[in-house]
């Protein structure tokens, strides 16, 4: 940062009183008690991350179209400060529980007819395994931008589990301080037990915090039904607690409301034969956040999740009215949480007659190279020929006698992202390596990197220092353009008859994840989960009119009538993969 920023008033900022997020500090953490992981380091500032407008669905309603973003949500959130800085009403996050386990989605072609085995598997949708105290660094980061956004009303909801919710409460506590400590809810619920030999872990934590004390914010008390022996013995009548006495007096003033919603909630699970299932891991039932979204934010309100994943959140606040943005690092994330606001769009009756404001989709300093952000270091380890490393907790492998640390992909590597590395370092073995030749480098060290800031290799030599390490930086994006990461997809397009005609789809990478040829698949159609066109394509943003999107098991239709405005047809086929081919032709 400039030194004139450092002198800067740390109290609240209005958002848009300034022009760049670089014009600012956080607000300073000063709550109690705090928690201390490996490597830890404050986070006080950010810097802007820009965004591209890429796709955009329905109207403008009131002057607002609501907004999903593509890419890592810290850069997402840095991005989002420059102009929602302390105007997010709601913040509910479902983040990775640190659960060492990958999850995965059962892609299956669409259609009656499927072949053997061959026309199925499971595709990794995101990674929860971590290193170190990574993870504990990802949350405090995040959960401090949170804070930035939210407004003085604010109130956030963290959905974790037991594994790691003391963990996060204690963070939760120093960043918001332990006076916001609104409630830990408890989210019981049953399903098929486990056979470890342990009580079942059936219920999930939601911490509820607010942003300052300030009582303007919105709370609209629900209550449990009364039970039926309450009813038999009061006769309709409600009980209060006389605040003068203490004790309890019946009055028939008010009907029976029951009793004020516990922090204990059962809500069922989904199951596999809900209608609001979308095969994606981890999805969370529409109950649980209608619950949060309608007793805690404004009509109207500004309703944000970072971890977006199937996109309950958004669908929640549209149907309630509100307000939202949206966000995920995960590709398959993005395009489930399209299709699902899409078809609120095309059915009003889901939101009880009223119309729902469009929304864009943006990418924020997105690299389209990997089809997965899981498979990503597999990929570049066996595209550089990186031996791997089994016992290294920090290295991804070894090439050419340089220890290899692949940054994180699909954005770029920033100083911050080196902390994992300057944690783990052997120092011990350090010292003993410069003893025995001063003048050698004690570490030679291989940054594998998708863009990264300039000066990364300097940062990285100089946080070492007295130790000297020689470290190399190799860009993908920049120095091996040439390497194959995923092969594009091919589509064939036509026009007939007035009539866009899809000719043929083949979806490389499908295709050779379900072990077929070209010539095997006798309707592409399977293979499809959504066409979007653009009759009139700006060349920069796609706008669809058309927006074919089937339910599970039917098939797009591919032939669509063009209407006699047409200019240049944009077309956009997106697999079950969740990756896109697009196309022009002139109408």
């Amino acid at each position: 940062m400039a030194d004139d920023q450092e002198n800067m008033d740390l109290g609240p900022v209005a958002a848009g009183e300034v022009s760049s997020v670089e014009g600012y500090k956080f607000q300073p953490i000063k709550g109690y008690p705090m928690l201390n992981w490996r490597g830890k380091r404050p986070f006080t500032s950010t810097q802007f991350y820009p965004a591209q407008l890429k796709e955009t669905y329905g109207e403008e309603v009131d002057g607002w179209r609501n907004k999903i973003f593509w890419g890592d949500n810290l850069q997402v959130m840095s991005h989002l400060l420059k102009e929602f800085r302390g105007k997010v009403d709601l913040v509910y996050i479902d983040p990775p529980f640190d659960s060492k386990a990958d999850y995965k989605k059962k892609i299956k072609l669409r259609g009656e007819k499927v072949l053997n085995d061959s026309g199925s598997f499971e595709e990794k949708q995101y990674s929860d395994i971590w290193t170190n105290d990574g993870y504990l660094q990802f949350m405090y980061e995040r959960l401090a931008v949170i804070r930035e956004l939210l407004s003085e009303r604010g109130v956030l909801f963290v959905h974790v589990d037991p594994g790691v919710s003391h963990s996060i409460k204690l963070m939760l506590d120093e960043i918001f301080g332990h006076t916001n400590f609104l409630n830990e809810i408890i989210w019981s619920y049953r399903r098929w037990p486990s056979t470890s030999k342990k009580y079942q872990s059936m219920h999930d934590v939601i911490f509820f915090y607010r942003k300052t004390s300030s009582e303007d914010r919105v709370f609209h008390t629900e209550y449990e039904g009364a039970s039926e022996s309450y009813m038999k013995r009061f006769g309709g009548k409600t009980q209060i607690l006389d605040p003068d006495s203490g004790t309890r007096k019946i009055t028939s003033e008010e009907e029976t409301k029951g009793m004020p919603m516990r922090d204990v909630w059962d809500i069922s699970v989904l199951a596999g034969n809900k209608p609001e299932r979308v095969g994606y891991p981890t999805q969370k039932p529409e109950e649980l956040l209608e619950r949060i979204i309608a007793n805690n934010s404004p009509e109207n309100g500004l309703v944000f999740d970072c971890f977006m994943g199937s996109g309950t959140t958004q669908s929640v606040a549209a149907k309630l009215g509100r307000r939202f943005i949206g966000a995920d690092i995960n590709l398959g994330s993005v395009q489930t949480t399209t299709k699902r606001l899409i078809m609120l769009i095309e059915q009003p009756r889901e939101l009880g007659g009223k119309q729902m404001p469009g929304f864009d989709v943006y990418n924020v300093n997105n690299y389209d190279v990997f089809r997965n952000e899981i498979e990503a270091k597999a990929l570049l380890a066996e595209a550089l020929e990186i031996q791997p490393i089994e016992t290294s907790s920090i290295y991804d492998g070894e090439k050419d006698g340089r220890m290899v640390k692949i940054m994180p992909v699909n954005r770029i590597a920033t100083k911050a992202d080196l902390s994992e590395l300057i944690a783990g370092f052997d120092y011990k073995a350090f010292q003993r390596r410069q003893n025995t030749n001063p003048n050698q480098p004690v570490e030679k060290i291989l940054l594998v990197c998708m863009g990264h800031e300039p000066d990364l290799k300097a940062q990285l030599e100089l946080e070492v220092k007295p130790h000297k390490i020689d470290v190399e930086v190799v860009d993908i994006l920049r120095d091996k353009s040439q390497l194959e990461f995923k092969r594009d997809s091919e589509a064939r397009l036509a026009i007939k008859d007035g009539h866009l005609e899809i000719e043929r789809f083949y979806p490389m990478n499908l295709l050779q994840k379900l072990s077929l040829q070209k010539e095997q698949v006798t309707d592409w159609r399977e293979m499809v989960e959504s066409i979007m066109v653009d009759w009139n394509y700006d060349g920069a943003i796609l706008q669809p009119v058309e927006l074919d999107v089937p339910e599970k098991n039917e098939l797009v239709s591919g032939r669509y009538k063009v209407p006699e405005d047409a200019g240049t047809v944009r077309v956009k086929i997106t697999d079950l993969l969740s990756e896109s081919w697009e196309g022009s032709i002139d109408a």
